[in-house]
């Protein structure tokens, strides 16, 4: 069994940019590519994951350091830290039930295309983690390796029903045509959807447009989405505290990922096309005509600059919400470069108006905070049992992620009613 679970993780710790060119490859063979074909889907999606991760570590160097001036400035002093997401697959995978959770959730997912429970072919197996984690707080409360694989599973099911229904807005927004989504974090805001359509019914608020392309409109080549994002960055930037050269550097670092991260998600789609066509061809053959979506990672619809606008602007209102909601304890850090990948749906649902979008995210966001909060303990007994180097000082952690996350909670809540 360690044999097992020391293979799994040593797969895993390759990464989603080696991890999904060998899922491509081996899917476009079982389709009916030629090898050739293939493995030049799937070398081509790996490079564009590259890149799309070298301009989200360029988001995140600089976004880190920017929350941490903010809430310096504001003197903020919270007994629940947010350590963010990488943390927090760490602990998940620490879990006993972690070497468990890919092949049942493989087979999950196979089962569920063969029953046509859902369109979701999940190739994203690296966010199996936010699987894991909500199978990993049942397990810790139960002691239940059964419970805590079924925890997991209610996750993963959801999550995939829920990109069946996002799918056609992904398509349409996102130009992601045959694309789902299906990380945990983003599922998790799903429910903003709901308040978008009501945000859009309210007289007078339904008529504030200020997606990109009404932006760029009023204010000309100043309403790029490179301008926006060298004016949000320079704006965080100014909040942290930065002298004028640091700011200028950030804002510049958020213009680059405006202009970047699209053409990442370009080349993606090169790779994809060819595979998710074959995918389609091949269960037409045998199931009839049945629509088909490859699940990836959220970061593809990271390409849009009214998602990374949206984000940027979020970083210092969900630093503010910290300070004044009643009852909150988590201090935003780690998880504040994720928010992007939060607010995918929300700003697809809004279809970009950034005005709209901020508002549901701040509501959401603020019931992530409150939901980190009441799940701190189990988080840190998860962390400790994983041994997990605590922040010094440190008595209570958490993430806005995955800690916050609002179907995990449900999920969590629920098994708590039996033990």
């Amino acid at each position: 069994m360690q044999g097992f679970v020391d293979f799994i993780q040593g797969f895993l710790d390759l990464g989603a940019t080696v991890i999904l060119p060998v899922v491509i490859f081996l899917l476009g063979l079982f389709f009916g590519q030629k090898p050739g074909k293939a493995f030049r889907s799937g070398l081509t999606i790996g490079v564009a994951f590259v890149g799309i991760f070298l301009v989200i570590d360029l988001l995140v160097d600089n976004l880190g350091p920017a929350a941490q001036g903010m809430v310096k400035n504001l003197g903020v002093s919270l007994s629940v830290i947010d350590v963010g997401w990488p943390a927090t697959s760490s602990i998940a995978w620490a879990s006993v039930i972690a070497a468990f959770v890919i092949p049942l959730g493989l087979l999950v997912n196979v089962i569920m295309l063969l029953t046509k429970t859902t369109k979701t072919m999940n190739v994203d197996i690296w966010n199996f983690w936010h699987y894991t984690f909500a199978g990993a707080m049942v397990y810790a409360i139960s002691g239940s390796i059964v419970q805590g694989l079924i925890a997991a599973v209610l996750f993963q099911i959801v999550c995939l029903k829920v990109a069946d229904w996002t799918a056609p807005m992904v398509s349409e927004f996102y130009d992601l045509p045959g694309v789902s989504l299906a990380t945990g974090s983003t599922i998790s805001y799903s429910p903003g959807i709901f308040l978008v359509r009501l945000i859009q019914k309210i007289p007078g608020l339904k008529n504030w447009n200020a997606d990109p392309e009404t932006i760029q409109k009023r204010f000309g080549i100043f309403g790029e989405s490179i301008f926006i994002g060298l004016f949000l960055g320079a704006l965080i930037g100014a909040l942290a505290g930065y002298g004028v050269g640091d700011i200028i550097e950030i804002g510049m670092a958020m213009a680059a990922v405006m202009v970047l991260m699209p053409k990442m998600v370009k080349i993606l789609m090169e790779g994809l096309l060819p595979v998710s066509e074959s995918a389609r061809e091949w269960l037409n053959k045998r199931f009839g005509d049945k629509e088909i979506y490859i699940g990836l990672d959220a970061a593809v619809a990271l390409g849009h600059p009214a998602v990374i606008s949206t984000a940027l602007i979020l970083v210092p209102i969900t630093v503010l919400l910290a300070v004044i909601l009643p009852g909150n304890t988590v201090l935003p850090f780690g998880d504040l470069a994720t928010i992007p990948f939060i607010v995918a749906f929300i700003v697809g649902a809004a279809r970009g108006n950034i005005v709209h979008s901020v508002i549901v995210g701040t509501i959401m966001i603020a019931i992530s905070l409150y939901i980190a909060t009441d799940v701190a303990p189990v988080f840190t007994q998860m962390a400790e049992n994983a041994s997990f180097d605590m922040p010094k000082g440190t008595a209570h952690i958490s993430s806005i992620d995955q800690g916050g996350n609002i179907l995990n909670w449900i999920i969590f809540k629920i098994f708590s009613l039996f033990n």
